[in-house]
């Protein structure tokens, strides 16, 4: 017979009135095993409840007794649990099941594991319903031993077969990093399911082996697996980390196809491949056919057109997020900030740190790490160094960042002095922290500092220099004029040399006009990377630097032939919010007309305070009025002009180029800076320059 809840509640709190006598019989006629949760409106219905059956002594009737177990288990109050599990002298194998599978559900694994090996010391025998949550428990506290001591047993006991018990063997070792174990064991089972296919997936992928994990993945589609969103998403991630895009746009289709597309975890997993494989176009596509889009999804978006370096689009899409009310969480905030760094937007990134609360700043790491990084990059170092200050549980990653930020900026006896204090507080320096002490060493030409760190780093700190730091020293000998020590560094390596490691060689060989050496390097560069215009550009000024104007046009007649476009050079510039683009000779600005007059009136002014333009950086040989006008228009020039138009005295005038700023452009910013008493702040792809009434930080060395 069926009772319903209302009616049982009623009944089970009038136990031991006059109208209703206690008898077990009454009781397992009302089904309270089945009843009991839809009587109780509350938990505290269901303690008063426990209080009345403790009085009249019926909490140790078995079925009671379970049931009540059950309840408290099953919902999370494992103290309630634990307490009646022990007023029971004798527990049965469901009762020790019961508070196991509570105390995994929970997240107490180490808890449940306790209450298995106390079943087993009471010489009860596990069950098909024991394994499942107890390997569980094994996999979450990476107890291989104790999992291989149950897969034993699990043998012994005749339930090897069990398909439930299998999967949970497979996950197991999975998840303790024994692949080859759950692979055994998964190649075993008679019957494999969607679970299992998943298990033994998701243990290539945790492995990182995700090569193996597609092939694994395709090779259950030929068998007839219907996967479902768990096990695509995975194998998503799988895809974007190997840039497998035709594979993941194969599960594309098969989203659209099962009318898969409501589900926002796998949607927003589809535009993090694409993201990763570098199609932003497609990606945009999945996002904007989104039905409901939430702050992950544009966080994904924002991100990946960081990564991809489109920063502006970054931005442009946040200022849609602001729009749509979606309050932006920290993956978005990171992922903007990133964004400013590219095009030193340092207002609008003030602007999004301002409305972050400063605790959360300071509290999250990663968050904090990007702040310093923003100020420090759009040239503010003060700020990034009041953030360091104010972040009081520090990582690696956040004084490496201090340091970096104040080694771009010209404080590099104050980064090193940072990296003594990390020293003395315990902390071990990595790779990164070395790559900002030798770029330091690089900026003032401190070639015995160098070898210092560099030397120190496998020797004192067991940091093995990677192809970065091997670049850094080339990068400091070279443009110290030790080039023939920086080539014989080169084939010392351990490692084969890469583009940018040829590429701080051929710097030096251009700062010190080198033309002999630039050649042979040139020639590796030509292999490494014969589509990059940048490397016959760098000869090219090397040969009209010397007067060779014959061999400049032969490398200008190559490129035609080979079909290499040079590089455009783009300056931006953030004003009012608003970043601004610049490229040379560029018209198409609105107020191009205003920037071009400004322009010649900072020219009359640069020639009356002895500027001369440095024609040497002009390509190719053309008169020397011609030579002037191609560099009067550079892109950074254009941007400065625009600055001094539209910003007010006091502001600090700050640039982003995406090229190295050449010879000329960077003598002439100089008088500039003192003409018109700005500071002018210019990042190009090489470091930082801080010019300041005539005088930059770089000391003309960069």
């Amino acid at each position: 017979m069926h009772i319903g809840g209302r009616y049982v509640m009623e009944m089970v709190m009038n136990l031991g009135t006059p109208a209703i006598r206690p008898s077990i019989t009454v009781l397992k006629a009302l089904e309270l095993k089945s009843c009991f949760l839809i009587g109780f409106r509350s938990f505290e219905h269901v303690k008063q409840a426990h209080a009345r059956l403790l009085r009249l002594g019926l909490c140790q009737e078995n079925h009671l007794f379970n049931t009540l177990l059950g309840y408290y288990s099953q919902h999370g109050s494992v103290y309630y649990s634990k307490l009646i599990f022990h007023q029971n002298e004798a527990p049965n194998i469901f009762q020790f099941n019961t508070m196991i599978r509570g105390l995994v559900s929970s997240d107490l694994f180490e808890e449940s594991i306790k209450y298995y090996q106390s079943m087993r010391l009471k010489g009860l025998l596990p069950n098909s319903f024991t394994y499942p949550f107890v390997l569980k428990a094994c996999a979450r506290t990476f107890d291989y031993q104790l999992g291989l001591k149950i897969h034993n047993l699990i043998i012994k006991l005749g339930f090897d077969r069990d398909v439930y018990v299998n999967t949970s063997l497979v996950s197991m070792y999975a998840k303790c990093g024994s692949i080859y174990d759950a692979h055994k064991v998964f190649d075993k089972m008679p019957d494999k399911s969607l679970v299992s296919s998943t298990a033994i997936i998701s243990g290539y992928l945790n492995d990182e082996k995700f090569y193996e994990a597609i092939s694994l993945f395709r090779s259950f589609l030929d068998k007839g697996l219907k996967p479902d969103s768990f096990i695509l998403v995975r194998i998503l991630c799988a895809c974007a980390e190997l840039g497998e895009l035709e594979f993941g746009e194969w599960i594309h289709g098969y989203v659209n196809l099962n009318g898969m597309q409501k589900d926002m975890v796998l949607i927003t997993s589809l535009i993090n491949m694409y993201t990763k494989c570098g199609c932003m176009d497609k990606a945009q596509i999945v996002f904007d056919q989104m039905l409901e889009k939430d702050v992950v999804s544009w966080s994904a978006m924002i991100q990946g057109y960081v990564a991809n370096g489109f920063a502006k689009e970054a931005l442009d899409l946040f200022f849609e997020m602001e729009r749509e009310n979606v309050k932006p969480d920290r993956d978005a905030l990171v992922g903007v900030l990133c964004a400013c760094i590219r095009l030193g937007a340092m207002d609008l990134g003030e602007r999004i740190i301002n409305s972050i609360k400063r605790e959360e700043v300071v509290a999250h790491l990663a968050l904090g790490t990007t702040v310093i990084d923003m100020y420090a990059k759009c040239g503010n170092s003060n700020a990034a160094w009041n953030v360091f200050k104010a972040i009081k549980k520090r990582d690696i990653v956040v004084w490496n960042a201090a340091i970096s930020g104040l080694t771009i900026n010209g404080h590099v006896n104050v980064s090193f002095g940072l990296f003594a204090q990390m020293e003395k507080l315990g902390f071990q320096p990595n790779g990164n922290t070395f790559l900002g002490l030798l770029c330091g060493c690089t900026y003032l030409g401190l070639v015995d500092q160098g070898w210092k760190y560099f030397n120190s780093m496998e020797r004192v700190f067991s940091v093995t220099p990677t192809i970065e730091h091997y670049g850094c020293m080339v990068d400091l000998l070279s443009r110290w004029g030790l080039l023939h020590e920086a080539y014989h560094f080169i084939q010392r390596m351990p490692m084969e040399a890469n583009v940018i490691v040829w590429g701080a060689l051929l710097s030096g060989c251009r700062l010190h006009q080198n033309t002999h050496l630039a050649e042979h390097v040139l020639e590796k560069l030509v292999q490494l990377e014969p589509w990059n215009s940048g490397n016959y550009i760098l000869l090219a000024n090397i040969y009209s630097a010397n007067n060779k104007w014959h061999d400049a046009e032969r490398i200008r007649v190559g490129m035609n032939e080979q079909g290499i476009q040079k590089i455009p050079g783009y300056s931006w510039i953030e004003v009012g919010g608003m970043v601004h683009g610049f490229v040379a000779g560029d018209k198409s600005h609105p107020l191009s007309y205003q920037i071009h007059v400004k322009l010649s009136e900072l020219l009359k002014d640069l020639r009356a305070a002895g500027y001369v333009p440095t024609t040497d950086f002009a390509l190719f040989d053309v008169e020397e009025e011609e030579k002037e006008q191609s560099l009067k228009y550079h892109s950074e020039k254009l941007a400065i002009a625009f600055g001094l138009i539209s910003t007010p005295p006091d502001h600090v005038i700050r640039i982003v180029k995406n090229l190295r700023v050449c010879g000329d452009c960077h003598a002439a910013i100089k008088i500039i800076s003192k003409i018109t008493q700005r500071e002018i702040v210019l990042r190009d792809t090489n470091r930082f320059h801080h010019f300041i009434d005539g005088s930059c930080s770089c000391n003309d060395y960069w």
